[in-house]
């Protein structure tokens, strides 16, 4: 399993559209094969900035996401909200202590 951490920062105006964009999509999000989890942030101190957590079980898992239509949709909808570009990484996930 990887996590796959995205930064996005977006005009400020354009928050609000992005959080009601994510609600009528996390769910097709998380329940995509191999999503195990889809957590959204907001970062403290400046709330024009979020990020997304996904854990997937393979790297393949994403890349089929990632060229699925809901991916598709997802992203022509949000891309245009940026302020910047958008920052992203794969990580491996090596402890979790709950």
């Amino acid at each position: 399993m990887f996590v796959r951490i995205v930064k996005m920062g977006f005009h400020e105006q354009n928050t609000e559209t992005f959080l009601a964009h994510f609600k009528a999509n996390k769910e097709k999000i998380r329940h995509f094969k191999g999503c195990r989890l889809l957590e959204l942030y907001r970062d403290k101190n400046d709330p024009s900035i979020f990020f997304t957590y996904s854990y997937w079980e393979t790297e393949n898992d994403l890349e089929h996401y990632r060229q699925s239509d809901v991916f598709k949709n997802v992203w022509a909808k949000t891309k245009p909200l940026f302020n910047r570009p958008p920052m992203a990484w794969s990580v491996d996930k090596l402890e979790s202590l709950i």
